[in-house]
Order: structure tokens, then sequence, then C-alpha cells
């Protein structure tokens, strides 16, 4: 049986072009999580995980739509291949139900790994150059010192609570726990 995989970041992205590549593949039956590739545990594909059998083959229309990581991308893969059945991608061309397409799979895995950790530190260098120059990254602080002394003696002196404080604030509570 030929199972297809979807996956989309976010709830406001659409699995439409994917489930319709999917089926056009062939896919008998389609699972499909709307959770960031980053994170291992999801419910749609565990589900599939378990439910696999010997001779199935896993299809998804990038293999980045399995898993964002090398590590995660051959654990699943192996899962895959543990339980008898096969994985295929298709805008790379991969199937591992042969020994070529193993081969592929292997080659083409390692190329993203590379990849996102040659971004990772471009990423870094631009960040430390940044500072030498003396930029500060990062989203700028909620509550300026100030605002964040009248926290403190809303809190100390008032006994307001924190939910109430950060009402009055528009800011989260952690925010005015951290003040």
């Amino acid at each position: 049986m030929i199972i297809g995989y979807a996956r989309v970041s976010t709830e406001d992205q659409s699995l439409d072009a994917q489930t319709d590549a999917l089926t056009a593949a062939g896919a008998n039956k389609l699972f499909a999580d709307r959770i960031s590739g980053s994170k291992r545990e999801r419910p749609e594909l565990d589900r599939m995980l378990e439910q696999l059998r010997d001779g199935d083959i896993v299809t998804v229309t990038k293999y980045d739509r399995l898993a964002r990581s090398l590590k995660d991308l051959l654990e699943i893969v192996e899962t895959i291949r543990g339980r008898g059945a096969g994985f295929r991608s298709l805008a790379e061309d991969i199937d591992t139900t042969t020994p070529a397409g193993r081969l592929v799979f292997h080659v083409f895995a390692s190329i993203a790994q590379f990849e996102r950790e040659r971004i990772s530190e471009r990423t870094k260098e631009g960040l430390a150059s940044a500072r030498k120059r003396g930029r500060i990254g990062g989203r700028p602080p909620a509550l300026s010192p100030a605002q964040k002394e009248e926290v403190r003696r809303m809190r100390d002196d008032e006994h307001r609570a924190v939910p109430e404080i950060a009402r009055l604030f528009k800011v989260s509570e952690r925010t005015v726990r951290r003040a």
C-alpha cells in the first residue's frame, strides 16, 4: 500500500498541494500534521509509523516534510525500514526500496544537513560581527527600566496580583515575574 504523509509548519498553511500530489502518486491512505518538522513527536506521523506493514511505501512530496534534521530523517526512515516498508520522496525522486535509491537518499540527507549547518554557521558569524560593531540583536524589552520598577512597586507595596499587573502593562505574566 502507498501511504502518503504531508506536513506544514503552521495552522494557516495549506496541505492541499501536498495531498493532491500524494493522491496523484497513488497514495491509498494519507496522514497529515500541522506542526514544525523540528518537533519529533508528531501525532499523525507516529500513528502512520504504528500502522505500517511489510511492503508499504511511505511517500512524501519532499523529504523535508518528514524531518528537518539528518538525525531525525535517518531515524524515521530506519523505523520505516524496520517495519518492512520503503520510503519514497517525489521531488527528489528517492525510492529506498532499491539499492540505488538508498544511496541517493543518504547523499541527499547529508547535503541537506551540511546546508543547515552552513546556514547556522553564517548566522552565528553575522551576529558576532554585528556585536563587534555594537549592535545588539533580539527583541526589544517588553518593559522599560522605569516600568520594571513600577511593576516591582505595585507587587511589593500594593500587593497586586501578577495577572492584574500583566493586564495593566499588556504583557505576559512571565514578563511581570521576570521584572
